[in-house]
């Protein structure tokens, strides 16, 4: 008897955002028997974290398409056609039988090329409302995955499914100990972590900073700052740890939280509702985006999830207040996440990847 080998096609880039909810799918997806390759760009940081996973990479021309002026916009379309030509002869020599996107500009070509090509195609929107690349390739997606029941009125009728954003698996299973340990805290004083997404966040920064004497009254902090943004001055601070950046250690910095400070990026949230972490989100302004962390973080207000400022509110007062009531009441929270539909991704997500294979 001969067992024919599934093969799935991962793709996306650009930040780690695209890339991470795909390793989380990687165990799933060995589990089930696909033979994974993955198609990113030549030198985005998913080249790095795919590699890092061993496994088979292909990087492609890649191309960002803006709505606003730019020279680049002159020369990106013809990188774009570039991709499309390197994907479609990847199709052909991988032969995959279904493709699974996580977005960014390098999964156009590839979601095109696999379209043309007749492969099921499933992709994956985190955002409230979908980027301009996902809406460019969700006219050719079979089904599109997706974080808020919100979304789903701006995805084609019929191809939506609320599924909620993977979640790697290890980050459920940290050691508050541990936690402890690396931070040289105690179990007897409530922990805050604050972060501000994988490059950091200044203006987050600099508010815990300014009401940081009296949060530690009360509270141990751990600061994931980013890189370049630490503070030697608050090196020798009792009961606060600043890091530039947090590996696989990340987990146990969970399991040892009582609240996080965050940004509203929709990926972080995720974890944090997979989790069930009362938090306090403070969205990257309209100014400094499309808009989309505001979004995301009224959602997760709106349902119960989370506490909302936006940074344009931030006064010491306020935030320090905001704070306290979070922890005050973070039992409420807890519960609310914990009735959440938007768990349990990966097998969701994993059931449609099943059956678009079968119905191929």
């Amino acid at each position: 008897m001969v067992i024919l080998m599934k093969r799935i096609i991962l793709t996306g880039g650009g930040t780690a955002g695209h890339v991470t909810p795909n390793i989380a799918l990687l165990p799933a997806l060995k589990k089930a028997g696909y033979e994974v390759t993955y198609i990113g760009s030549y030198t985005g940081i998913e080249k790095q974290l795919i590699e890092e996973m061993n496994i088979p990479y292909y990087g492609i021309s890649s191309g960002k398409l803006r709505r606003y002026k730019s020279l680049k916009n002159l020369s990106d379309p013809f990188r774009v056609i570039k991709g499309y030509g390197e994907s479609r002869k990847l199709m052909k020599k991988i032969k995959p039988d279904i493709v699974f996107s996580k977005g960014g500009f390098v999964s156009v070509p590839v979601v095109l090329a696999a379209a043309h090509k007749g492969i099921p195609v499933i992709t994956h929107e985190s955002d409230m409302t979908p980027g301009l690349a996902n809406k460019i390739a969700m006219r050719e997606a079979t089904k599109i995955c997706c974080n808020f029941p919100e979304t789903i009125p701006y995805l084609p009728d019929g191809k939506a499914v609320l599924t909620g954003s993977p979640i790697r698996r290890e980050l459920l299973l940290g050691n508050k100990l541990e936690g402890l340990r690396m931070c040289n805290f105690t179990a007897d004083k409530p922990t805050i972590l604050v972060m501000g997404g994988s490059t950091g966040a200044v203006k987050v920064n600099e508010a815990i900073k300014s009401i940081l004497q009296k949060l530690l009254k009360k509270y141990q902090v751990v600061h994931i700052c980013g890189k370049g943004k630490t503070d030697p001055n608050l090196d020798k601070t009792p009961d606060y740890v600043q890091f530039e950046y947090v590996g696989t250690r990340l987990r146990d910095l969970f399991a040892m939280c009582d609240i996080v400070v965050s940004r509203a990026g929709a990926n972080a949230i995720c974890e944090l509702l997979a989790l069930k972490k009362p938090n306090l989100l403070i969205p990257l302004s309209a100014n400094a985006s499309r808009g989309d962390q505001i979004l995301n973080a009224k959602s997760f207000k709106e349902h119960g999830y989370s506490e909302v400022m936006q940074e344009e509110e931030i006064t010491p007062e306020k935030l320090l207040n905001a704070i306290n009531e979070l922890y005050a009441n973070s039992q409420t929270y807890i519960n609310a996440m914990a009735a959440s539909p938007q768990s349990d991704a990966i097998n969701k997500i994993m059931e449609l990847i099943e059956s678009c294979h079968k119905n191929k």
